[in-house]
């Protein structure tokens, strides 16, 4: 059984695939070309944004949004201590400091109720991630936003497909992210990323900051990053993306089929009111988890634990001086944290492979 089934993906849309990635081939054009333009196109009507910008990784794309707020030293950015490191990790590459806000039990994501706790005079920005394919309460934190004058990017690099209240993910102000990592719920074949807003100057400023920060050949304005989304990347999300509907709606159903058959014995993703899910993780909470995880492997099942070490414990960040008692919901979901196997090409028979197995050793 496989975590995520991406060989059955390419299986069946092989054929699409390897043409447009030929016909980048037959180009020889493979940075910057037509592939990621009709991409960026694509995607920017799809989320609802004016602009969208292909980036060479979901972390890029997050460190676009902050260089092009101009977020460095002295700064601090409000953050989620239970997610990728990746998400504060470019908070501390800008020069700024990481401000850790504890996470709403339910969705684990994000407390807006305690972000204004945290907010002090060197708070710039607010990065709100939607952690396992669900948005952050994104109205809540907008509004937290525009009250004291600061900027708020999603990292929706989980949640790409994802709707609040008729809005998708990545849509929302200031600045979306999003990654195409072969895992996501969109993922290309190495790594990728999108960046989008529908404010003209923030996009002014990215279009040069992710080209090592030209906005004509060979005149530099300002220190960028090479963050370049290349040809043969977008042309496989474009082969993919006519499909993606389809997937968000099979992960639903998988997920439904979880929960249906498991919420009597563990804890099942929540989904908050207005929001759909994309399950970029199946992430069900048990305090017997290590035991559990152990007898799914005997049984030939894969697991992941999404994520083991909250970031306010990670070593990385050991320098801002929390203790693990300063966020009580990320390090109790730390504990307990445990993703089953979750794609659109999920078999029936494996689904019901692992909930059997689940049940089994709960005694269920």
């Amino acid at each position: 059984m496989k975590f995520i089934d991406l060989q059955s993906q390419f299986s069946a849309y092989e054929a699409e695939i390897r043409a447009g990635m030929d016909e980048v081939l037959r180009s020889s054009q493979f940075i910057l070309g037509p592939k990621g333009a009709e991409l960026e196109r694509t995607l920017a009507s799809y989320v609802g944004a004016r602009h969208a910008f292909g980036c060479s990784s979901g972390t890029d794309a997050l460190l676009l949004a902050l260089m092009a707020y101009g977020v460095g030293p002295g700064d601090a950015i409000l953050t989620t201590p239970f997610t990728f490191i990746a998400t504060a990790e470019v908070i501390a590459l800008t020069g700024a400091a990481p401000v850790f806000v504890d996470i709403d039990p339910h969705t684990y994501n994000i407390d807006p109720r305690k972000v204004e706790e945290a907010l002090t005079k060197k708070t710039r920005g607010i990065i709100a991630v939607s952690l396992y394919g669900q948005c952050a309460d994104l109205e809540a934190l907008a509004r937290i936003a525009a009250e004291y004058g600061l900027f708020l990017v999603e990292d929706g690099c989980q949640s790409f497909g994802a709707l609040r209240n008729g809005k998708r993910s990545c849509g929302f102000p200031h600045v979306g992210a999003t990654s195409f990592f072969p895992s996501k719920p969109l993922g290309c074949y190495g790594d990728g990323g999108m960046v989008f807003t529908s404010d003209d100057g923030v996009a002014d400023r990215i279009a040069g900051l992710r080209n090592h920060g030209q906005w004509e050949r060979y005149r530099h304005r300002s220190i960028g990053i090479n963050g370049r989304l290349d040809e043969l990347q977008a042309a496989v999300l474009l082969a993919k993306f006519p499909h993606f509907h389809g997937e968000v709606e099979r992960r639903a159903a998988v997920g439904a089929t979880y929960s249906g058959a498991l919420g009597d014995v563990v804890g099942v993703p929540v989904i908050a009111p207005g929001n759909t899910h994309v399950y970029a993780q199946y992430s069900i909470r048990t305090p017997r988890r290590d035991e559990l995880a152990a007898h799914l492997g005997e049984n030939g099942i894969p697991t992941a634990i999404h994520y083991p070490v909250p970031l306010h414990r990670q070593e990385a960040f050991s320098a801002l001086g929390y203790e693990e008692k300063d966020f009580p919901e990320a390090s109790s979901v730390s504990r307990e944290i445990l993703s089953l196997p979750m794609s659109a090409f999920l078999s029936r028979k494996d689904q019901d492979e692992v909930i059997r197995q689940i049940r089994r050793f709960f005694g269920g």
